[in-house]
């Protein structure tokens, strides 16, 4: 039976389009089948359907942390391992160094690369007593402001009410979601292995609007007491909230597969993202 993969391309990146093409070719010479979902024309990848996405064993991205993201919403329906391929710019989800292209095709053919389970935030919007909308999110959940003026919310955890804000919005993350929007919102990092959830209010006028940590096991419940509001899901899927809303949030019972060639350390990732002093450091 042939090997099937699937190709998440950022087609704006020329050097995404070109690598896609340098790994395709040799993995095609090993008798795989491969497709993709993006915008893209190269010989031998077809347009994925849902046959695709009952076969494939890897999801291959080439682009930054956002088409991560997009190839994240492939990767969990099936339960596969999502593989992001550095292609210069240093990002939190997809490989530290940048191996060679070459590199890369063998780990996938042998099957020779580590994965870990990412969290996942599960949310659900409840207008007048009725579910209207759910989803998911492996960085965050936000509800914002959708005009000019500030959104009132009130936050409760585990059926006790926490605090009411007047505030631009409020931000729910992973671990993985602390070093993206809750990261440049003042929010803590948090290493990728603690099991917990981020609660951050963003420019609230309020004395206590500090950033939270809270156990996974936690529900949040986000009631919308302004005239209007924005739900947002990893900035890709977003419904308009309005007042009376209450958006429920919880951790997921799915996980994202993310996988590496070559295993790094979360530490090691923060010091080559941020370009942290450690010249002379003893260990190196």
């Amino acid at each position: 039976m042939s090997r099937h993969a699937i190709f998440v391309i950022n087609p704006s990146r020329t050097e995404a389009v070109s690598a896609a093409k340098e790994i395709s070719q040799i993995l095609l010479k090993e008798g795989f089948q491969l497709s993709t979902p993006s915008d893209v024309n190269i010989i031998g990848i077809t347009q994925t359907g849902a046959e695709s996405l009952a076969i494939a064993e890897i999801v291959i991205v080439l682009g930054g942390d956002g088409t991560i993201l997009r190839g994240a919403e492939i990767a969990r329906t099936q339960n596969i391992p999502i593989l992001g391929i550095n292609l210069g710019h240093v990002g939190f989800l997809a490989e530290v160094e940048k191996p060679a292209l070459t590199d890369i095709a063998a780990s996938i053919v042998a099957k020779n690369f580590v994965t870990e389970n990412r969290m996942v935030l599960q949310y659900s919007v409840i207008r007048e007593s009725v579910v209207i909308s759910t989803g998911w999110a492996l960085n965050e959940v936000t509800v914002e402001r959708n005009g000019t003026t500030m959104v009132e919310l009130f936050v409760q955890i585990d059926n006790r009410p926490l605090s009411r804000w007047g505030c631009d919005g409020l931000i729910c993350s992973t671990p993985t979601g602390s070093t993206a929007y809750a990261f440049s919102a003042g929010g803590p990092v948090l290493w990728p292995e603690i099991d917990a959830l981020v609660l951050l209010p963003i420019s609230a006028h309020a004395l206590f609007a500090r950033p939270m940590v809270v156990a996974p096991t936690s529900q949040i419940v986000v009631k919308i007491e302004s005239s209007d509001a924005l739900l947002s899901a990893d900035a890709l899927r977003k419904l308009p909230l309005r007042s009376g809303d209450r958006v429920q949030i919880t951790k997921d019972s799915s996980v994202i597969k993310l996988s590496h060639i070559n295993p790094t350390l979360f530490t090691d990732r923060l010091v080559a993202k941020f370009k942290l002093p450690v010249e002379g450091w003893r260990g190196e």
